[in-house]
């Protein structure tokens, strides 16, 4: 089975512009995330999607393989399949570029799923919430799954909800063992190029959160759970967390 990883990356952003060319103890952002993606033992290719010349300047000189893409998509998804039109690949790993920490052992653990059964057509990854504060914040996007793994929804809102604590979000979390989405995925080609071409839904449109499409169309998710969490960069505040992280780790 081929498996390749594209890894999307943009120059715009809203909170944070720029952010995959953001120096992380002498080295890019987006050149820790490809390299951290190409130690995965199930990756046999990566390559970054970006339309931003800056960006693509930055990944050909650390010999990153890189591919071009319009500047018109909405969406992560839509650049990825883009991409995929043009591979033979089986299946296709989505690593979000402003993830410079992920373990490569995560990414094996949302691939071996789809490898192990053939109807699952899109898989990801989800961890312990760690804290109430966590649990509360719309900006750590909380999922709830069946018992077979397979994703019942995502929500910025903290989910579950024990209705005996209704009146103390922070009782609700001592309560429960409540689950943070990380944003890995990976995508049978097949599904990935029909993926874009699904209308968006009206709890994707509410939530901001792009996999509700696949939900509302009926499709399932598998959540592979990890012990590993993972610590993304959305906001300087986040980038400076993870040069700390970086310098301990590597005695800077």
């Amino acid at each position: 089975m081929n498996i390749t990883a594209i890894i999307p990356a943009r120059y715009g952003s809203t909170r944070f512009p720029g952010k995959p060319l953001a120096d992380i103890c002498g080295k890019t952002m987006i050149e820790r995330v490809y390299q951290r993606t190409a130690q995965s033992s199930l990756i046999d290719r990566v390559i970054v999607a970006t339309d931003d010349e800056r960006i693509a300047a930055a990944v050909t000189s650390f010999g990153g393989e890189l591919c071009m893409t319009s500047d018109t998509h909405e969406t992560g998804t839509d650049r990825l399949a883009e991409v995929a039109e043009k591979l033979s690949a089986d299946l296709i790993v989505n690593v979000q570029g402003d993830e410079p920490l992920i373990e490569p052992s995560m990414i094996d653990q949302a691939i071996t799923p789809l490898i192990a059964d053939a109807s699952i057509d899109m898989g990801t990854l989800m961890v312990a919430v760690e804290s109430s504060e966590e649990f509360l914040s719309p900006n750590a996007v909380k999922v709830v799954t069946d018992q077979h793994n397979a994703a019942l929804y995502f929500s910025r809102s903290p989910i579950p909800c024990v209705r005996d604590y209704v009146d103390s979000l922070e009782q609700n979390f001592n309560a429960v063992k409540a689950f943070k989405h990380i944003g890995l995925y990976v995508y049978r080609r097949e599904f990935l190029l029909k993926y874009p071409t699904l209308p968006a839904t009206p709890l994707e449109c509410m939530e901001k959160l792009e996999q509700l499409r696949a939900l509302e169309h009926g499709y399932k998710i598998h959540v592979a759970e990890t012990s590993r969490p993972s610590q993304g960069v959305d906001t300087p505040e986040d980038l400076e967390k993870v040069r700390s992280i970086v310098a301990q780790i590597e005695g800077i």
